[in-house]
């Protein structure tokens, strides 16, 4: 069964009047106010509880198998894996994290530890020369890993990144320059920013110090990652919400040093969003948008797109090193909804050519319940895929069997 709740009309942004989309989305609006048109759905398709049956409506491509390496999780988000095989998992609403090990090498974790707690909103998590990195709304930690899989203690590097707002959930990640990029969302669905380091891609040095604006006009880009050959970074940009069920689509961009990609007056091909009732200062919407990065494909709006990782493993057949998988966690504002998916991006001499399913399954096929909404994403040591499901709190593995 779908919830369903379909608006159209102009709303006053920011006041009670607006029926419960804030508690949709768990989001908090600027206290300036503005006028926004806005239309679209709220449709929520029927979560069911998960048992390991489930596992029977999920399609693959030939050759790859599914299975559970972890449950009872309950909100496992992003995931960062040791070199020594330990995987560490951010658990957004229980604030903490956990060491998952499978210590007889069966596809399965065995042993669970927790490792950080009391980290509000923690969400992003990566590992850099023997150090566990994490991030909350606010927050930028590190640790020294121990051999026993447990850490050492948390050092605070930044506690002044920019007020969340409606996208509390950073996802931190180094470059092949060594240095940290922050992706930090809006803090609206659909307005001029006040702080500058607000939706975009921050560049600071490993202790947290230099912090600068790498890329601007990124409404929510949680997913990003370096291309393994061309060392190009690459990022999935969430559209605006409440502008229909087709638009704005989800963005797969190049992000460049410098580059403006168009949030919030601009959207898909340089288009201006017709939504928004205020222009940039100084110009017009068109006149801006002209000057800004276009997306290299795009993909169905409301989509969410929540991780990506490029396949560097040696177990998947050859054609998939270099392409990249991608979570589509799911809409919650569009009829009929879409994404709860996890999809392969391919990729020609660098370039991303197109999108195409890799695990679906998880949303029924009249679109009225569902039973996984796709998050994070990693590549283990023998080079199976890892994604979690932040709602019935599982871990899945993907695994090649046959060539």
């Amino acid at each position: 069964m779908i919830k369903l709740l379909k608006k159209s009309s102009y709303f006053l942004i920011g006041c009670v009047a607006v029926l419960g989309i804030a508690q949709a989305v768990n989001s908090q609006q600027p206290e300036k106010r503005r006028i926004e048109r806005v239309e679209g759905y709220l449709a929520t398709p029927q979560k069911l509880e998960f048992n390991e049956s489930l596992l029977r409506q999920l399609q693959l491509p030939p050759g790859f198998q599914i299975s559970v390496f972890a449950k009872d999780l309950g909100n496992p988000r992003n995931l960062a894996i040791a070199p020594n095989g330990t995987v560490y998992v951010t658990r957004r609403e229980q604030g903490d994290v956990v060491a998952l090990r499978d210590t007889n090498l069966d596809g399965r974790s065995d042993s669970i530890t927790t490792v950080a707690k009391g980290l509000k909103y923690v969400n992003g998590i990566t590992i850099n020369q023997n150090r566990l990195y994490l991030v909350t709304d606010k927050n930028l930690y590190a640790a020294d890993l121990q051999p026993n899989g447990s850490i050492g203690k948390l050092q605070t590097l930044i506690s002044d990144l920019p007020d969340a707002g409606q996208h509390p959930n950073r996802t931190i990640a180094f470059g092949p320059d060594g240095m940290l990029y922050i992706s930090v969302g809006s803090t609206c669905n659909a307005c001029a920013e006040t702080n500058p380091q607000s939706a975009t891609l921050l560049r600071a040095r490993p202790d947290g110090s230099n912090r600068s604006v790498y890329a601007k006009g990124l409404r929510n880009t949680i997913g990003f990652a370096w291309h393994p050959q061309t060392r190009e970074l690459w990022g999935l940009d969430h559209g605006s919400d409440w502008r229909g069920n087709d638009l704005p689509p989800e963005e797969l961009n190049r992000i460049v040093e410098g580059g403006d990609y168009g949030w919030p007056f601009c959207w898909a091909d340089k288009r201006p969003d017709v939504y928004l009732s205020s222009d940039p200062q100084g110009t017009t919407k068109e006149e801006y948008c002209s000057k800004t990065q276009a997306p290299i494909i795009t993909y169905t709006a409301h989509s969410a797109p929540l991780a990506m990782v490029f396949y560097t493993g040696k177990q998947f057949p050859a054609d998939y090193t270099g392409d990249a998988f991608v979570t589509m966690r799911g809409s919650w504002n569009r009829n009929p909804p879409v994404g709860y998916k996890v999809v392969r991006v391919r990729y020609q001499n660098g370039k991303a050519v197109k999108f195409e399913d890799f695990v679906t399954g998880f949303l029924s096929k009249d679109s009225t319940t569902q039973f996984g909404r796709p998050v994070g994403l990693a590549i283990t040591r023998d080079g199976s895929l890892l994604f979690t499901d932040d709602t019935n709190g599982v871990i899945y593995r993907v695994s090649y069997t046959s060539r």
